[in-house]
């Protein structure tokens, strides 16, 4: 017995030693994605602010494929020794409920760090279109069931599902076109081939401005700097339809929380610098850094809400 109380104590003592001295080495993070994506973009600008608080560097390694469960099931069987961290976008609890043989859990195999940015998603139509307002194009698309279709850059994707939450939400009957990435969504939206997308704010923020495409509405609880005189979502009229997409940070399960909590720490610091938000401003994302129990529960709520869509919708990978 008195063998167990040492051990015990010495591990109680232990853990706030490590945390204080971690990181001693350069620590590595898999993003399960390739470069060049919003992913990969928002967490190198995150990181290389960040991994100046914490004195050593932090190692981004792509490790893409099968819509990021190959680098995220690396991370949970990883050592919680904080060598080892995903980041990751909301498709991480998103693909758990349209693909239900996962080799990992993605709420209960993970330690959550923070959220680092959540970027809005903007409706938006071809201008030949005839409406002005998300209320409009509802009721257009009422008026013309199954014949107006909305595109996305793949099933499951956010864009997806914010097209599926307007369906829900106004009682439409509108044809989804999934596409492999938002670029020729987006061009084939221009070109009238779709009517409707909702899309991240620098994908169509240059054909905005070039009058090709209209924004309707920001699907956020606030308006955005990028477009200052467009409504929310719920100002339009449809309060339930509120959906962003999101970039966060995990550990390894039981990752020591003084760890965890060193890191969110760097993170939030990261974030408020000016460069950092300028270059987050031009991806169309928002700062966040919440703390790690903040993030748990959002994560929570956000894997609750994108399965109830996708059990409505039926929506499949299959």
């Amino acid at each position: 017995m008195r063998t167990t109380r040492r051990a015990l104590l010495g591990a109680a003592l232990a853990t706030p030693a490590l945390a204080q001295d971690w990181p001693t080495r350069p620590v590595r993070i898999v993003i399960p994605y390739p470069p060049g994506g919003p992913t990969d973009l928002i967490g190198r600008v995150v990181a290389q602010r960040a991994q100046r608080e914490l004195g050593q560097p932090l190692v981004i390694e792509n490790k893409p494929g099968a819509s990021g469960t190959i680098g995220a099931a690396e991370v949970s069987r990883a050592a919680p020794d904080g060598q080892t961290f995903l980041m990751n976008a909301s498709i991480h609890v998103i693909i758990p409920h349209l693909n239900r043989n996962l080799p990992f859990d993605a709420l209960n195999d993970f330690a959550p760090v923070t959220n680092m940015a959540l970027v809005p998603l903007v409706g938006l139509v071809n201008p030949r279109l005839p409406v002005r307002t998300l209320r409009e194009l509802a009721d257009h698309v009422k008026a013309n069931p199954g014949r107006i279709s909305y595109a996305s850059s793949g099933i499951g994707a956010a864009q997806h599902l914010a097209g599926e939450m307007f369906k829900q939400v106004a009682g439409l009957d509108m044809v989804h076109v999934p596409y492999r990435g938002a670029a020729p969504a987006i061009q084939d939206l221009i070109a009238g081939n779709v009517q409707v997308m909702f899309d991240s704010v620098p994908a169509g923020a240059g054909a905005v401005r070039e009058g090709l495409l209209r924004p309707l509405a920001v699907t956020t609880d606030r308006r955005i700097a990028a477009y200052p005189d467009l409504p929310t979502t719920a100002e339009a009229g449809f309060p339930g339809l509120v959906i962003s997409t999101w970039y966060g940070i995990w550990a390894p399960p039981r990752t020591p929380a003084p760890i965890v909590d060193r890191l969110q720490r760097a993170v939030a610091v990261a974030v408020q610098d000016d460069e950092v938000k300028a270059r987050m401003a031009t991806l169309g994302a928002d700062p966040v850094a919440d703390r790690p129990d903040a993030f748990a529960a959002f994560c929570r709520s956000e894997y609750e809400k994108f399965g109830a869509i996708v059990r409505s919708a039926n929506i499949t990978l299959n």
